[in-house]
């Protein structure tokens, strides 16, 4: 399989997650006028899971180091297939969770709030497990997201008022942040602890335990079955809006609007692959709370492309600027704190 020993290189497959991790909801912006967010999360699951086989049977399988995807497969011990299926179930409520947010708040306040506290607490928690990096370092970087969290909410309650659509906007954003940063914990889990020790050409992996990408395909199966639960929910349940049936998958979706939806899959399926293979040259925490910097792409994707802040009252514009300044100074201190 394709592993990354050179620090630069995985640092460089952190900004690629930040990149799809902040896009991808740009293909539900698209989307949304003609397709409820719950009709375009059935394709958007799709194409993530799909794509995660494409890389699993791709860079998972080639080269001389570790074990190819099949073969990998076979070994596995039960508990490695749990830990890694629980993480997909897990990020996709939250995720779920997200996407309503971003139908109700925009991607500017909706990843600022979600993504951002899934940040820190993804951070934290990975650090505990693997104590590798500058803890002065991360957890100042750690704080300064927090305040540009902060600054995004303000912003969006100065821009809003106290509706009821916004306060439940951030209230599903805080939620997802929550859930959003536990999942990463159960994949990591799923993977061999040889991996993250290894250098190019001495990868020792132990058996039972998972490459990235085979912890990948898991992850994905665990998102895609759950979907049968949380996303019909929210279909017959919605958070706003009317219900939305099974029978309007198939009698509304287009070629396109199915095109868009497996697209977002894809791109968010790439950056966690590439975050996941990334961890072993920088660490779990690291690699995770870079690629959360996701936030910082998406709130410019909605400020400065989506105008979700179009006509905004005096004293927006000095927040948000605030906010973006916060998150460079954070993602900037979590890269070097290795």
């Amino acid at each position: 399989m394709v592993i990354i020993s050179s620090y630069s290189t995985a640092i460089a497959m952190c900004v690629v997650t930040m990149l799809c991790w902040g896009s991808w909801a740009n293909t539900q912006k698209m989307a949304s006028k003609e397709w409820k967010f719950q009709l375009f999360y059935w394709d958007y699951a799709i194409g993530l899971f799909l794509f995660s086989l494409v890389l699993a049977f791709s860079m998972g399988s080639m080269g001389a180091d570790g074990r190819p995807f099949m073969t990998d497969l076979m070994q596995l011990s039960s508990a490695a297939v749990i830990s890694a299926v629980i993480g997909g179930i897990v990020f996709n409520i939250s995720n779920i969770l997200l996407v309503a947010a971003i139908d109700l708040a925009g991607m500017s306040v909706a990843f600022p709030v979600g993504v951002g506290l899934a940040l820190v607490i993804g951070v934290v928690q990975n650090y505990i497990k693997n104590p590798a990096g500058n803890p002065v370092l991360i957890f100042s970087g750690v704080a300064a997201i927090v305040l540009a969290m902060v600054m995004a909410a303000l912003a969006y309650k100065k821009l809003n008022g106290e509706s009821g659509s916004s306060t439940k906007g951030l209230i599903l954003s805080i939620a997802a942040g929550v859930l959003m940063g536990s999942f990463y914990g159960f994949v990591i889990d799923a993977i061999a602890p040889g991996f993250f020790a290894s250098t190019e050409g001495s990868m020792v992996l132990e058996a039972g335990k998972a490459t990235p990408y085979t912890a990948m395909v898991l992850f994905s199966v665990g998102l895609l079955a759950s979907n049968f639960l949380w996303n019909t929910i929210v279909m017959y349940k919605p958070f706003s809006g009317d219900a939305v049936t099974y029978g309007d998958y198939f009698k509304l979706g287009t070629p396109r609007l199915h095109i868009i939806g497996c697209l977002g899959g894809a791109i968010w399926c790439i950056g966690m692959s590439f975050n996941l293979v990334a961890s072993g040259a920088v660490s779990p925490a690291i690699s995770y709370g870079l690629g959360q910097g996701a936030t910082l792409v998406a709130a410019i994707w909605g400020v400065f492309i989506w105008k979700e802040f179009k006509g905004a009252p005096k004293g927006v514009t000095p927040i948000l600027a605030m906010m973006f300044l916060l998150y460079v100074t954070g993602l900037t201190l979590l890269i070097l704190s290795k």
